[in-house]
């Protein structure tokens, strides 16, 4: 199992971020993409910190045309020498829609043909064979030499699809390289939902589990002090209800019988109180969600919930916590993986 942290940084900062991940012992690193471009950083985390894994965690897909992304996973798995990991989702409808203005529906599909639109522009560039790819919603027929990037040393980069419903997961488990489990989980919506619908696309694929790479998202509540675990606590529960509003995330909450809060929360949301959804995650909800406890305690709670079904273990963090506290969780869990 690899570890893999958040990469919360600007062009100004991502080279010290990368370096300072790199000797807290992370084995990779992923951008966000929320403000900022998801790309960028990368390059520079790549050149000042070479030895890490670095990924898109997630980059939109569909206001990117297919080709555009695979310019840009090209360069970087050049660049990092085979050490990039393209991370794609579909957003929510809303984003979508509204936001970057272009089409959404049907998303599953979409996202499906998405990147075998991908794979294919891979192919052709690594094998030299005709670009000839008529999908539903993508088409790539023309490839010339001019544009052509040729073979990539470090091999085709893989594509990770994050997702969260059935359908998705079921199109990552079929086309794409691995599955990114959103750190909006519990247990039992991996267990239940999350882990069938890997295999069922797996199977349609003719692959087996062993070809196939689960990275989760895992919230984390620690701190050295009894003030530092509530400040943190405190961000957590903001941050699950701030998920918990949005009605695409409603599945993981119906899993452990907390489905009807969602509709609760989307309406305070749409009414702008969104200081007060943190006010409705209840402990039962903090403990599903999320894992706590003081920071020597991490690296086995961790590894019981996700240990045995976790490929890369990526930690979500939307707080500050001192670098020798992250320091001792990753040590402890790097000595219960191997």
């Amino acid at each position: 199992m690899k570890i893999d942290g958040p990469l919360y940084s600007t062009l100004e900062t991502a080279a010290a971020d990368a370096r300072r991940m790199a000797d807290l012992g992370y084995d990779g690193i992923y951008s966000l993409e929320g403000s900022s471009d998801p790309f960028l950083p990368l390059v520079l985390a790549s050149e000042h910190a070479p030895g890490l894994d670095i990924a898109t965690g997630i980059a939109v897909a569909f206001p990117r045309n297919p080709l555009h992304l695979a310019y840009q996973a090209w360069d970087l798995q050049r660049f990092s020498r085979g050490r990039f990991l393209l991370g794609l989702g579909s957003q929510v409808r809303a984003h979508i829609e509204k936001r970057f203005g272009v089409n959404f529906d049907p998303p599953a599909p979409r996202m499906r043909d998405y990147i075998l639109a991908l794979k294919a522009i891979f192919d052709c560039w690594q094998h030299g064979g005709r670009l000839d790819y008529r999908g539903r919603f993508y088409r790539h027929t023309l490839m010339t030499p001019m544009f052509n990037p040729g073979p990539n040393p470090y091999g085709v980069p893989p594509v990770l699809l994050g997702a969260l419903g059935p359908r998705m997961t079921e199109v990552a488990g079929e086309v794409a390289d691995g599955l990114i489990v959103h750190p909006f989980n519990n247990l039992s919506f991996i267990e239940q939902h999350t882990l069938p619908a890997v295999e069922r696309g797996l199977a349609k694929s003719g692959r087996r589990r062993a070809d196939f790479t689960l990275q989760i998202n895992a919230v984390v509540i620690t701190g050295d002090t009894d003030a530092e675990r509530a400040a943190a606590r405190d961000s957590v529960r903001q941050l699950l209800g701030f998920y918990a509003s949005t009605p695409a995330y409603r599945p993981p909450m119906e899993a452990i019988g907390k489905g009807a809060l969602q509709e609760e929360l989307n309406r305070l949301s749409k009414r702008g109180e969104w200081q007060r959804l943190g006010e409705y995650i209840d402990d039962e909800f903090l403990a599903r969600f999320a894992t706590e406890g003081a920071p020597q305690e991490i690296p086995q709670l961790l590894h019981e919930r996700y240990g045995r079904y976790a490929d890369r273990l990526a930690l979500y963090i939307p707080y500050r916590a001192p670098d020798a506290l992250w320091r001792e969780v990753i040590a402890g869990l790097r000595r219960l993986a191997t």
